[in-house]
Order: C-alpha cells, then sequence, then structure tokens
C-alpha cells in the first residue's frame, strides 16, 4: 500500500467505505461505475449489461494506484484503498486476473496478476463455461483469455494438476466475495 495512502488513513480514520463504484473484469480492466452504471444493473451476471458495466479507467497511472492498493478484508470482500477511503470491488469472475510467460532461456512458467505482481500458481481449475483458474499464493485469479494457448501449453506439461469445478462455488471455496455491493455494504 502506498505511504500516502497510509498518512490519509491515519489521519482521517473514519471516512465510510462505499460499494458498487469500481469493478474488476474478467480481463484485468477496471471499470467506473457512476450512479447511472449502477442504476443500469449489476456489474456481472444475471442483469449486467454493457451499460451497467461502467467506463473503462484508461489513464495507465490511475490503473497502477489502483492495483498498488487493491487488497481483501477479512470477510473475502476485495477494495481499493483511496486514501482514508475503502473502495469496495464488484468482481466479474475472480480477485486476480492472471497472465501467463514463458522466458525463452528457461523451462519454469511465470504467472503475474494484473495488478504486476508475480505469484506461484499450485493447481488449475477449469469450469463448465471454459474458464480456466489457477489456484495461487495470492489467491484464486481467472486466466486471461490471451494466454489460454500458453495455459493448455503448461497444463499439457503437468505444470499443474487440473481440477474441474462449478463455478459457482469459487467464492465459497477460495474465501472471496463477487459483490460486496449486493451483501449491502
Amino acid at each position: 500500500m502506498d505511504d500516502i495512502v497510509k498518512q490519509a488513513m491515519a489521519k482521517w480514520p473514519n471516512v465510510p467505505a462505499c460499494a458498487g463504484w469500481l469493478g474488476l473484469g474478467a480481463r484485468g480492466d477496471w471499470y467506473l461505475r457512476d450512479a447511472a452504471a449502477q442504476a443500469a444493473g449489476p456489474f456481472a451476471g444475471a442483469g449486467s449489461s454493457a451499460a451497467s458495466r461502467g467506463s473503462r479507467v484508461e489513464m495507465e497511472k490511475l490503473r497502477d494506484f489502483i492495483g498498488r492498493n487493491y487488497e481483501a478484508d477479512a470477510d473475502g470482500r476485495w477494495y481499493f484503498q483511496n486514501g482514508p477511503q475503502r473502495v469496495f470491488v464488484e468482481l466479474e469472475r475472480a480477485p486476480w486476473v492472471l497472465r501467463l510467460k514463458r522466458p525463452a532461456e528457461s523451462q519454469a512458467w511465470q504467472v503475474w496478476t494484473h495488478t504486476g505482481r508475480q505469484v506461484q500458481a499450485g493447481k488449475a481449475l477449469h469450469d463448465a463455461e471454459g474458464h480456466l483458474y489457477l489456484v495461487t499464493d495470492a489467491g484464486l485469479g481467472l486466466v486471461h483469455t490471451q494466454d489460454m494457448t500458453l495455459a493448455a501449453d503448461a497444463l499439457e506439461a503437468g505444470c499443474w494438476p487440473l481440477d474441474e469445478v462449478d463455478a459457482a462455488e469459487l467464492p465459497r471455496l477460495y474465501g472471496y466475495v463477487r459483490s460486496p455491493q449486493a451483501t449491502g455494504i
């Protein structure tokens, strides 16, 4: 977490949290959801639409700031600590979106989160819709669609055991909340 954020939290410790204003898409993009986007429906799942998604964050420095200050609370609700205010994040699929790399000089596969953090994967999960998830030391992540060929190569090489999973069970199994707003925050 950025020092300036920690300082703001110390200076203003009682700023109320908010929910519904920020979403994380399945391709690792952040979405700002103004009142109109929230009124149009949920960020993801049944009833969601292009209008309810909000506006994709384009500014690189803002994306980086959000990523550096992105964490989970004890209840599995992921949030962005925006200075003294905790902004709970609506998740399209999982708390992390993962990118894979296989450097030419190495046989080892590298796994990176959408925030630029390198993680270690222990196993892979595949759901009925064709999504591939990795269980990492940082938590559960969805493999980015552009890396599915690399992921298939890694699975063929035996990098991670593969299990089938019911996607609806993932939040319970891996301790995260897809929609903090729906829980009444």
